[in-house]
């Protein structure tokens, strides 16, 4: 977390407030999907977490239009860095009994931060890493993509070690990025994509700091530090619409090159303690259209 990189210049950026987005009513098309992006959950047995969770849940099922699906963006359990396995096996239990009495609309996965088990004495585990997580969701890969009423939704591992090997930064690696590439170029051009990350690919909120002197400074476990690459790859691929992201528990939006990219806050809010600066707890609701546009609104529930 010490490697940091000052912010140049940003152009082309739209940064909107926390709340104000909205779902704009179109009464001359329907919607293919309605989809919930809930992410930055930080589910444990202590405050008040399990009942704040299933209360988030049951309001996101009794939307009407109905979600078809939901998005997890990660750091869906409270915190497996450095844990004992006993305390990360409660954690996972956890949620497995609450989503399994409480929730009956189907889930995608992205791993977080805190959904990796970095115990430094226990590197040669079977289950050290991203192992622990991907068994109990039952995923053979940490990104894969997935086609739902006529889009598809791209979902990426965005956290890995620093190149020192003592803590995280955001980026996608050389195979995932290959792995990407590919995935856009066999996506036929009408078909509009969503791309979901832990990490932002894009975001305004690091500008938001206390007592900033003449520059910004940028942690690259914040945001992407492959930024640009990216960027470059979705210009490439116009039918790249929206990128659904977390981690920073704050709400913004920023659109680039036509591509949107949603910062969506956090179930948890400030890990169940109240808003996280200006955004409460929530999580995105998002209508999706068959010729590539969308609604988009935050909820707290």
């Amino acid at each position: 977390m010490e490697r940091r990189s000052v912010l140049k210049s940003i152009g082309g950026l739209c940064l909107l407030p926390a709340l104000g987005f909205g779902i704009e009513n179109n009464p001359k098309k329907e919607p293919v999907l309605r989809i919930a992006h809930l992410t930055d959950i930080h589910l444990k047995n202590e405050l008040n977490a399990p009942a704040k969770f299933e209360k988030c849940l049951h309001h996101v099922q009794q939307q009407s239009p109905k979600v078809d699906f939901i998005l997890n963006g990660g750091d869906i359990v409270f915190d497996m860095n450095k844990e004992n396995i006993d305390t990360i096996n409660n954690q996972w239990n956890l949620l497995e009994k609450i989503q399994k009495s409480e929730l009956s609309v189907p889930v995608y996965y992205c791993l977080g931060n805190h959904d990796i088990w970095w115990q430094e004495d226990n590197k040669k585990e079977a289950i050290y890493g991203k192992k622990y997580a991907l068994d109990r969701l039952k995923l053979a890969k940490p990104y894969y993509s997935v086609i739902k009423g006529g889009w598809k939704f791209i979902l990426l591992d965005s956290v890995h070690l620093d190149i020192d090997g003592t803590w995280y930064i955001g980026k996608l690696g050389d195979e995932q990025f290959a792995w990407l590439q590919e995935e856009l170029k066999a996506t036929p051009a009408p078909m509009p994509i969503t791309v979901l990350s832990h990490i932002p690919i894009l975001t305004a909120l690091l500008m938001i700091e206390d007592n900033v002197v003449n520059r910004w400074e940028m942690l690259g476990g914040d945001m992407h530090t492959d930024t640009a690459k990216i960027i470059n790859l979705f210009y490439q691929h116009p039918n790249v619409k929206l990128c659904l992201s977390g981690h920073l528990h704050m709400r913004d939006k920023v659109v680039y090159n036509n591509v949107t990219y949603l910062c969506n806050g956090a179930v948890s809010g400030a890990w169940w303690n109240g808003n996280r600066r200006e955004t409460a707890p929530g999580y995105g609701l998002i209508d999706l259209y068959a010729d590539g546009t969308f609604d988009e609104q935050y909820v707290n529930y």
